[in-house]
């Protein structure tokens, strides 16, 4: 099953973007979809610790107890559980087993065009039901959403299930993927619409676990041309790093892409 879709125009993208997001059970239009959004189509969905190379799996553990050593305490919430120190670590940059994703669409299509130095290859856009996910969970995972009345963990349904990662591991032997919405540490992480994903496995690819599931995630090609026409329409839309990263740096980043000459790039 081919799930690459190729888009040809803006108006195309758009009607790709929202597949599938009409819940006849709602009478809204709420897609189950998240999105991550990648400046070249052959990247893959490889994690900030497997790009450590060298036997990372083997320096997880460390690199989380020394992240908790060190960080200070007030960035985490009361409860301090291992899955909210791991949302934290992803959010400052320590290398971890989770991918950062969205549930908007035009902040993942802002993620692929923010480089303009990398206008000169496609793009692609990863959308992945998460609420098929859940039925993918092990029983134990599965069995906490459904109580809760959710698709998606947080770090304290996560926590009532599974205290360590290895417990987390551990509720099956084939490799399951689960979604982690990240305390509200900042605006950042509000403003962009955030969530993590978490593979049982810490050196499994998830593109190449999501191949077993083709029902599970389509991706959008997008090709060089229109990556400027959909960053000029982004920005006009205020969907710019003004507002995905509130503060000095941001509009700083805003300002010097906006004011780029298109021929410079």
């Amino acid at each position: 099953m081919d799930n690459a879709i190729e888009v040809d125009s803006w108006v195309v993208l758009q009607e790709k973007l929202f597949h599938n997001s009409w819940d006849e059970r709602l009478g809204r239009f709420r897609s189950p979809y998240v999105y991550r959004g990648l400046p070249d189509a052959t990247y893959s969905l490889k994690t900030s610790l497997m790009r450590l190379g060298g036997s990372y799996d083997a320096l997880e553990r460390h690199l989380l107890r020394n992240f908790r050593k060190y960080a200070r305490r007030d960035k985490i919430s009361a409860s301090g559980s291992i899955w909210n120190w791991l949302a934290v670590a992803q959010h400052y940059g320590l290398p971890t087993r989770l991918l950062d994703w969205t549930y908007s669409p035009y902040v993942a299509l802002h993620f692929m065009t923010a480089n303009i130095d990398e206008y000169d290859r496609d793009g692609v856009i990863w959308a992945v039901n998460y609420v098929k996910v859940k039925d993918y969970l092990p029983n134990k995972l599965k069995y906490a959403l459904i109580e809760e009345g959710s698709n998606i963990f947080t770090a304290e349904i996560l926590e009532d299930a599974c205290h360590t990662l290895h417990e987390f591991d551990s509720l099956q032997k084939t490799p399951f993927l689960a979604f982690l919405e990240p305390p509200s540490l900042d605006e950042r992480i509000v403003n962009q619409y955030a969530l993590f994903s978490l593979l049982s496995d810490s050196t499994y690819l998830l593109n190449t676990w999501l191949d077993l599931y083709p029902e599970l995630y389509f991706k959008i090609i997008i090709p060089a041309r229109l990556k400027w026409e959909i960053r000029d329409k982004l920005d006009q839309a205020n969907i710019t790093e003004r507002v995905l990263f509130p503060g000095l740096d941001g509009l700083s980043v805003w300002l010097r892409r906006h004011y780029t000459p298109k021929n410079s790039s």
